[in-house]
């Protein structure tokens, strides 16, 4: 039975990215599983009305593949998935994409040092390392309310939206605030009879910008490849300055609060609607969201906002919080994703133990990257791989990096296995929850999908800026693996305390090739940020 170098699980930009990296780098002997039908990822998932990015399309796409073409500064979710499907395509991905074929199941096979996928085959894949680019907001998160299974229209979450409902005319009510939600709602708006819209807690929004790009431009980016260049570099430098005001400096999360709530009296006249419409929370704790329509669309007669929580469903009727009714012919949730508890985790066995298992208490990892007691293991878009303040795509690209490198350690070693140390998982752990212990989303009064519930650890989010992160990974030396021969010791689940406090990690101010250094999380000084140009990726 023949064995697979390198198997990546997922399509989406992590994937492909990783695909793209190991090419590159020389390693054509690799896989990619897909469960759908499609790359693409969230993109593909997503096709509810409205759903665009909330980064410049332009930082939103791969180094490696820049697209000159983007028809609009935050592109449509339909466009970025034909960018995805024309990634494949440049990749010569071929029979290397797997389509149709989900992961069931994966087991680390000591004997043969590889790891053994189920994909529903006859038999089961072999690889000699596993790559689960698996996505973090890929199963939709539906609440308990009781009732909910009474409600006797269309249901439906905003990852699955059922384009076979005519919403024309009906009373469409939608569950959820966030960031699917402020894109969804202007447009229900336009085509229902009415929208119910239940806030549990509203956010902090600020102006989005952005407009078609004209055909010029893009021919212009299309035959001068150093402005496209300059021009992403410029995107990225203004992502990182909003840094600080997403992770608490005061000045910065004072000046940016005050373009937010600018925003809200520009476009709420009705100061009882303002007034449910202010977060209590500071900027920053959840995800800030930008909008141009979505405070226009609650503030008019298509729209009611209902400013607490639904709570229970009788048929038709949906009661909230405050102890009032409403009635609905659609019921929507935009409720967000179940993210700090990756669905794959349960799938994969490791040396003693579940993914699942292991991180019973909040995800942990070394480099974000790589987990102790699971060899050969990387995942991308995992612990502690999330962006507030940039593109995500940034981090996925340098984890792809690192695997690379990573895979260079394991062919030298006469047994090519790579075991994360159990005390280097547990001191960039330790670096993380020092680096977040002051920061808004722990801080910051509010509940967000950033921070574990069980641990109350900052589990999903990265505490510093890309620029910290790629010092980080670049500065790594293979020391956060077992020596070659070490004997094996299995590791199990355990709770990992915080360190002490410590500053927020450094800035910068323009993309970089990596540094041969090795960087500690260290104190800064962060620029006012630049609050006109979005924080990060819808979905």
């Amino acid at each position: 039975m023949s064995v697979i170098d390198v198997a990546i699980v997922g399509a989406g930009f992590a994937g492909l990215a990783m695909a793209g990296a190991l090419r590159r780098a020389g390693r054509d002997d690799i896989v990619v599983l897909e469960r759908a039908d499609d790359v693409g990822g969230t993109w593909r998932e997503n096709t509810y009305p409205g759903v665009a990015c909330d980064v410049p399309a332009h930082l939103y796409s791969l180094a490696a593949h820049p697209n000159a073409r983007w028809s609009r500064t935050f592109a449509p979710g339909g466009e970025i998935q034909a960018y995805l499907r024309d990634v494949a395509a440049r990749e010569g991905l071929g029979d290397r994409l797997r389509l149709r074929t989900p992961l069931l199941g994966a087991w680390w096979d000591a004997a043969g040092s590889l790891w053994r996928l189920d994909t529903g085959a006859d038999e089961p894949l072999l690889a000699r390392s596993l790559v689960l680019a698996c996505g973090r907001l890929t199963e939709p998160h539906v609440p308990d309310i009781p009732g909910l299974e009474s409600f006797g229209g269309p249901i439906f979450h905003t990852a699955r939206w059922d384009h076979g409902v005519d919403l024309t005319g009906q009373r469409v009510a939608v569950v959820g605030t966030g960031a699917s939600a402020v894109q969804l709602v202007p447009e229900l708006a336009r085509r229902a009879g009415h929208v119910t819209l239940f806030q549990r807690s509203p956010a902090w929004i600020v102006p989005r910008g952005g407009d078609d790009i004209a055909e010029a431009d893009r021919e212009h980016l299309a035959t001068h490849p150093g402005d496209l260049a300059r021009l992403r570099a410029d995107l990225y430098a203004e992502g990182e300055q909003r840094y600080a005001s997403r992770s608490g400096d005061a000045a910065a999360s004072a000046a940016a609060r005050a373009v937010a709530l600018d925003h809200l009296h520009a476009q709420v006249a009705d100061p009882a609607l303002r007034a449910v419409l202010t977060p209590d929370y500071a900027f920053g704790c959840k995800r800030v969201l930008l909008s141009d329509a979505f405070y226009p669309a609650v503030a008019s007669d298509a729209v009611t906002l209902e400013p607490t929580a639904l709570a229970a469903v009788d048929g038709s009727t949906l009661t909230a919080a405050s102890a009032r009714s409403h009635d609905a012919d659609v019921l929507v949730l935009a409720t967000g994703f179940a993210s700090t508890q990756q669905p794959y985790a349960d799938l994969v066995h490791g040396e003693v133990e579940t993914l699942a298992a292991h991180w019973s208490r909040g995800m942990t990892s070394f480099g974000s990257t790589v987990v102790a007691g699971f060899p050969n293991l990387f995942v991308l878009n995992g612990p502690n791989a999330s962006l507030g303040h940039n593109s995500a795509v940034l981090m996925a690209e340098e984890q792809a990096a690192y695997v690379v490198r990573a895979l260079c350690e394991r062919d030298r070693r006469s047994e090519p296995v790579l075991r994360v140390r159990p005390e280097a998982e547990a001191a960039y752990t330790d670096e993380i929850a020092a680096a977040a212990a002051s920061t808004p989303w722990l801080t910051g009064g509010c509940r967000n999908w950033y921070v574990d519930d069980r641990s109350g650890r900052l589990t999903l989010l990265w505490p510093g800026t890309v620029q910290a992160f790629r010092e980080r990974l670049a500065g790594t030396d293979g020391s956060e693996f077992e020596p070659a021969h070490a004997p094996h010791v299995g590791t199990a689940a355990s709770g990992i305390a915080p360190a002490t406090p410590a500053a927020r990690p450094t800035r910068a101010t323009a993309p970089a090739e990596p540094v041969d250094a090795t960087p500690t999380l260290r104190p800064t000084t962060a620029a006012q940020p630049t609050i006109a140009t979005p924080a990060h990726p819808h979905a």
